[in-house]
């Protein structure tokens, strides 16, 4: 009778409740209590957010959490929520075993202990590989080079790459099996480099492949567990959405694979693809646009110079100190016009890298008079990088073609060692511009390349205008915070055609949504590179806690 009379009870609480929710609209999660950043165009800011159906419906302050029944609700105690991060230009890589993280690594000796235990662990003769060194963050403030690579692995041919692909050290034994010895021209479009005695010191740049090319191939299944677990890294930084840049029509059937088998749980992605035979494009049977809401095929990547790491960019004056060098072109003037005409014509996007102002105006007048050949109204085609800033004729064309920008702020703060090494005046002051454009009409979207590929030090770079030493670079070209967050959200998704389902946090955008740690609007500029990601929420499900 007592076990009846507490059924009873609880049926009756139930009831009760029910009753007191009835007329409440339903929901599957509110977000409430803390500082929402619509990022739309009026830069509304609001204190409630509500998702239904992985949409978010409504959008308004604090009394609108009262007005609905959700099945969660997220108390953001102050904090912030913004539409997710959509990098639109990036790299999402695998790795087989003989790869080495060098990302975090922060001294020559350090990186030394690293092939030495890699050698061990392989054993003799296995080719060693590894990404992401950079002489600006090491204890020594240089670059390695071949010496450090024998002493630690003499048995082992070893080829690391520089923190943005455009040049790698190898080592004795990597250069003997590459056939590159003291006197061995540069290759096309690269260069060699060697010492003050004409000795190799073991750095390439720009084609580092004439040493890559002998690495095995890696096979899929070697490098699928590390891709999709890079992948997943992205949604632990905010990243809901990104634009991977060096894919191919190739290794296209590998992102539907595991966008197949991973579905919703991964980034949106758009894959850019390199252009091949007009036969072999129409083969593959796709364009810039084609998927699904999660993978997409990307514009046609383009590489037109090289790049400040190496350095190659391709600059209208010579770099700092020297008489004559300006960097390299990546490709021929004539057969970047066929490209891109090409690709224009048959109705692809173009997304084109250019770094130096040079490259830019070259890469700015073939698009032109492609557009000219080939008119299109919405085509949005972009240059990555877009570092050295080109005349105001230059950028007067790109408004009136509707040319955009992907562009990395990030790199002022982590290159800001190779811009004070090779540029001078204006050009160094106004590195990766962004004021600039903006005011002659050009859309500009901020993205990370990987230097590094956490967003908030893009934004911090954006507002603050500061390289890792503290100096400020050209102030006038600093955003605000908030135009640097939509830039960092709404721009890609712009780039992707994609503004009217994401970017902003609006009725009717997907719930691609990410909880900052801290209201970053009250929050000092300075704090930005301190701000955290405790949340991520793709289409309205989370998948991603920090902690957790």
């Amino acid at each position: 009778m007592r076990h009846l009379t507490r059924i009873c009870w609880l049926l009756g609480l139930v009831l009760l409740g029910s009753c007191g929710r009835q007329g409440l609209e339903p929901a599957d999660v509110v977000f409430t209590n803390g500082s929402v950043l619509t990022l739309d165009a009026a830069y509304t800011n609001a204190r409630t957010a509500v998702v239904r159906d992985g949409v978010v419906i409504a959008v308004g302050g604090p009394e609108l959490a009262d007005e609905y029944a959700a099945a969660v609700t997220v108390d953001l105690a102050g904090r912030t929520l913004l539409p997710g991060f959509n990098d639109s230009h990036t790299h999402i890589r695998g790795y087989p075993p003989r790869h080495i993280d060098l990302t975090v690594t922060r001294s020559i000796e350090q990186l030394v202990e690293q092939v030495r235990d890699k050698a061990a662990e392989l054993g003799a003769g296995e080719w060693i590989t590894g990404y992401g060194w950079s002489e600006d963050v090491m204890a020594e403030q240089r670059r390695p080079f071949r010496s450090d690579l024998d002493r630690a692995a003499p048995d082992n041919p070893v080829l690391l790459t520089r923190a943005g692909g455009h040049s790698a050290v190898a080592n004795s034994l990597a250069l003997d099996m590459a056939g590159v010895y003291r006197n061995t021209p540069d290759p096309e479009g690269g260069v060699i480099e060697r010492d003050e005695e004409g000795e190799l010191n073991g750095i390439i740049r720009e084609r580092q492949n004439i040493v890559g090319d002998l690495v095995p191939e890696a096979t899929w299944d070697e490098v699928r567990p590390s891709f999709v677990a890079e992948l997943r890294r992205q949604l632990s930084l905010g990243i809901t959405s990104l634009t991977h840049a060096t894919g191919s029509i190739e290794t296209f059937a590998e992102w539907q694979e595991v966008y197949a088998s991973h579905s919703g749980e991964l980034p949106r992605a758009a894959v850019q693809v390199f252009w091949e035979s007009p036969e072999a494009m129409a083969a593959f049977g796709k364009r810039s646009g084609d998927g699904d809401e999660f993978l997409r095929v990307g514009p046609i990547k383009i590489f037109v110079d090289g790049g400040f790491t190496g350095p190659a960019a391709y600059t209208r004056e010579p770099y700092k100190g020297e008489d004559s060098y300006r960097g390299k072109l990546s490709l021929e003037p004539e057969e970047l016009r066929r490209i891109i005409r090409g690709a224009n014509a048959a109705g692809w996007q173009l997304g084109i890298h250019a770094i130096g102002d040079a490259a830019i105006e070259l890469a700015v007048d073939e698009l032109a008079l492609a557009l000219d050949a080939s008119p299109r109204a919405d085509h949005r085609h972009y240059l990555n990088h877009f570092t050295v800033m080109p005349p105001p004729a230059t950028m007067e064309t790109m408004a009136g073609y509707g040319i955009a920008i992907s562009q990395q702020p990030n790199f002022t703060y982590t290159v800001e060692g190779r811009y004070v090494d090779y540029l001078d005046g204006n050009r160094l002051e106004h590195n990766n511009p962004l004021r600039t454009p903006i005011s002659h009409g050009i859309h500009v979207a901020i993205s990370s390349d990987i230097l590094p590929i956490g967003p908030m030090v893009g934004v911090y770079a954006a507002v603050t205008r500061k390289g890792m030493s503290g100096r400020v670079y050209a102030a006038d070209e600093a955003l605000t915070l908030q135009e640097a967050l939509r830039a960092y959200t709404w721009g890609g998704a712009w780039l992707n055609f994609d503004e009217d389902r994401k970017g902003t946090i609006q009725p009717g955008r997907v719930a691609d949504l990410v909880v900052l740690d801290r209201d970053i609007m009250q929050a000092p500029a300075e704090g930005l590179l301190d701000v955290r990601v405790d949340q991520t929420w793709l289409g309205g499900r989370k998948v991603f806690e920090r902690g957790e």
